[in-house]
Order: structure tokens, then C-alpha cells, then sequence
């Protein structure tokens, strides 16, 4: 490699540090409509309780239920709208969107032997407001 490819790499993975550390965990835009959605229903919630497992999007304490607001990417949502497992650097990618996807597991195993219920609403599933407000209606109705 030399120093011009050296000075490419360098910039790039810069880049790519740049551009990662501004993905949110928190109030993200398919967060924030299930949330104003769920306001408009008339639904009251707690956000992002530490002192559960996961710390879930949206928690009905009253209810013992909660909603996870999952980005398709980062969760591995099986969906044609977002790309799958990026071509480069799959030695970190894979293990770590496998990861994802295990802790999902165990945090929501764990939630149900706390006797909570579960709703992952996918960022792909968002687009139907109707659709999705009954999903959630059923959900917190039921």
C-alpha cells in the first residue's frame, strides 16, 4: 500500500466513523412515529425504562406490556426494503448483526418470564398508518 492508498483508507474509515456515530439508538424517526401514533390512539407510555430488560421503546406499565421499534438493518428484519449484510468488512458485520439479533432474543425471553407482552414493530411495517394503528390498538386492547 502506499502512502496515497494509505491517506485513502485512513479518510475513509474516518468517514465511516463519522457517519456511525450518528445512528441513534434513541429517537429515531421510526420511534418517534410509532410514539406520535400511539399518543394520537390516546395511549400513555413510558420511554426506554432502564430497569427493564432491553429497555424498550415503549413501555405500558399498567398494561405489563411494552413495544420495540426495530430498524429492519440493525436488527435483521428478513424484508425486501432494506439491503441486506453490507459486501464490505462481512467479518465484522455478520458477527455483529447476529449479536443484535441474540440479544433481541434474550431480552424479550426475559421480559416474558417478567410477565410482560411484546410488540416489535418493524420500520418497514411503518408506512400503513391504519394498518399500524390497529396493530397497536389490538396489541394494548387485548
Amino acid at each position: 500500500m502506499n502512502d496515497d492508498e494509505e491517506v485513502k483508507a485512513i479518510k475513509t474509515a474516518h468517514d465511516r466513523s463519522t457517519i456511525m456515530a450518528k445512528i441513534r439508538s434513541k429517537n429515531t424517526k421510526p420511534e418517534l412515529i410509532v410514539r406520535r401514533l400511539t399518543h394520537s390512539l390516546g395511549y400513555r407510555y413510558r420511554l426506554h425504562r432502564k430497569d427493564l430488560p432491553g429497555k424498550p421503546d415503549l413501555v405500558f406499565a399498567k398494561r405489563k406490556k411494552v413495544i420495540f421499534v426495530h430498524g429492519c438493518f440493525w436488527h435483521s428484519h428478513n424484508c425486501r426494503v432494506t439491503p441486506k449484510i453490507p459486501k464490505s468488512n462481512r467479518d465484522y458485520w455478520i458477527p455483529k448483526l447476529e449479536r443484535n439479533v441474540q440479544r433481541d432474543r434474550e431480552h424479550q425471553e426475559q421480559l416474558m418470564n417478567m410477565g410482560w407482552q411484546i410488540l416489535v414493530l418493524w420500520e418497514c411495517e411503518l408506512k400503513d398508518k391504519e394498518c399500524l394503528a390497529e396493530i397497536i390498538k389490538s396489541f394494548l386492547n387485548s
